[in-house]
């Protein structure tokens, strides 16, 4: 019998298996289908972008050798945070453990106004013909996420396995039918891939764009307290994750540009822009309507399943930082569940809030119309949330090979070369992202554009609030690094009785 104290998140709960569902969840393949490759296949390399994804994919596993080497030295719910406590020091990481929580917890708020709109303006009226306000369903539907992320952490990989499940099956039968179309044709599938079409367009914002949809991979480490075996685990489903993400994505992205033709791909995404409508029609063309009336409902489904991911993803840095003592310790309490349950309220409280506001001052075009939620609430949330976790990443990475060499690691591939490459991979997307804001948040107001000194602001009052625990509350900047957690511990609490 496992037992759980009420200050300690569930052990063994997740295996593999379960952390991969979670992670891919938070990706959310169907969404990333619609919305983020028809943007890389029209701002990007166009017929090229299907590479695009090979060669973030491959990055991404560059860093995860490093990471994953990482997350046998520590486990933590804390993720990154305590990556960058431990490689880069106190005052580094509790500035990464600050940027990363707004980040996560603001994305969850801009996810509220997507799966909102898109549930209630579009899939409510396509399938029952009435339309519901966008802040009354991402209200109920936060709610439902609440519920089920405080009903412990299996119970979330159970719901976003099941959810997971019907998105791939979407994208595979559509990137099929294409595949069966051409005859499988060797020139029609290795042309998307070739070099002509690679360099085509911008490949610089084919990368920023597709990097973007590879956001929630690094969520494995965040779940290692609940993790089986996490020394084995965390490494395995990380690597786990980024294949299966990279090639869901390269296979879907193949499918798109070649219903299009590799040459037309990106005039003809450039057509349907406004609309942003060219997955759904090809879907609609390849499957037929009733497949395309479906992936409406997966796209609703696949955003409550990224909306479920996050909202435990942001509660668990709530818990750890408030477990160290940086935020209020009350929020380091769980429930007989082993589920962050006041992190968990504080990130839908704040998720309501900030999205009520956007619901109550609702913004006007310049003919007095009212803008949707997918033209306000989300390119603040979604745009800062993406931006913040991509340097996070960033951050991560170079934790990763700065500590190794501090202790004189004799492995020079997999702790210096391989995460080093990782590093300099996600500083470029990190950088490639502060300097093209405008595709990454899909606005270019001028509010949205000045969310990036938010992160400037994020990092000087890390630094001020290092500065103010060492001088003024020196045993809570001291137990920093005294608060990740040890392998014995872990095996240990967890462990039958």
């Amino acid at each position: 019998m496992n037992h759980t104290s009420q200050n300690q998140l569930a052990r063994n709960k997740l295996g593999v298996s379960s952390i991969v569902f979670l992670v891919l969840a938070a990706v959310a393949p169907v969404t990333v289908a619609i919305v983020v490759l028809p943007l890389a296949i029209s701002f990007g390399n166009g017929g090229g972008t299907p590479i695009a994804v090979v060669i973030v994919a491959i990055a991404l596993l560059l860093f995860a050798v490093g990471y994953a080497q990482m997350t046998k030295e520590l486990t933590n719910a804390g993720g990154f945070y305590a990556i960058a406590v431990k490689g880069l020091g106190r005052a580094a990481g509790l500035t990464t453990g600050i940027i990363a929580t707004i980040g996560y917890n603001v994305f969850v708020a801009g996810a509220l106004g997507t799966i909102g709109f898109f549930t209630g303006a579009v899939a409510l009226p396509m399938i029952f013909g009435i339309e519901l306000h966008w802040y009354l369903c991402g209200f109920v539907l936060c709610v439902v996420v609440f519920l089920l992320a405080r009903s412990g952490i299996h119970v979330s990989a159970l719901v976003l396995g099941v959810a997971l499940v019907l998105e791939i099956l979407l994208i595979l039968a559509f990137a099929f039918s294409v595949l069966f179309t051409t005859g499988f044709d060797i020139q029609a599938i290795t042309l998307a891939f070739s070099p002509e079409i690679l360099v085509g367009g911008s490949v610089w914002i084919a990368l920023l764009l597709v990097a973007t949809a590879f956001i929630g991979f690094e969520a494995t480490a965040l779940f290692g307290e609940e993790a089986r075996e996490p020394r084995k685990t965390i490494p395995r489903a990380t690597y786990v994750a980024i294949v299966l993400i990279g090639g869901l994505h390269a296979f879907g992205a193949w499918a798109i540009v070649s219903a299009l033709g590799v040459f037309d791909a990106q005039q003809t995404a450039l057509d349907h822009l406004d609309g942003g409508d060219l997955t759904l029609m090809l879907m609609d063309q390849y499957l037929g309507p009733v497949m395309g009336i479906v992936a409406i409902v997966l796209l609703v489904v696949s955003l409550f399943a990224a909306q479920l991911a996050f909202h435990n993803s942001a509660a668990r840095y709530l818990y750890a930082l408030g477990r160290a003592r940086v935020l209020p310790h009350w929020l380091a309490q769980t429930n007989a569940k082993g589920a962050p349950q006041r992190g968990l309220a504080v990130n839908l409280v704040f998720a309501l809030v900030i999205a009520g506001v956007f619901a109550i001052f609702v913004e006007t075009d310049p003919e007095g119309n009212p803008l949707p939620p997918v033209a306000t609430l989300v390119p603040v949330g979604l745009g800062f949330g993406t931006l913040s976790i991509m340097i996070v990443q960033a951050i991560a990475a170079l934790a990763v090979v700065v500590y190794f060499r501090r202790n004189r690691d004799p492995r020079i591939w997999s702790t210096l070369i391989a995460p080093g490459l990782g590093f300099l991979a996600l500083l470029l997307f990190s950088i490639m992202a502060i300097a093209n804001f405008d595709l990454v948040a899909g606005s270019s107001a001028l509010y949205v554009l000045m969310l990036p000194w938010v992160l400037v602001l994020a990092v000087v009052g890390g630094v001020l609030y290092a500065g103010y625990l060492k001088s003024k509350r020196p045993e809570t900047y001291e137990s920093l690094s005294q608060d990740l957690e040890n392998f014995e511990e872990l095996e240990e609490a967890g462990a039958p009785e």
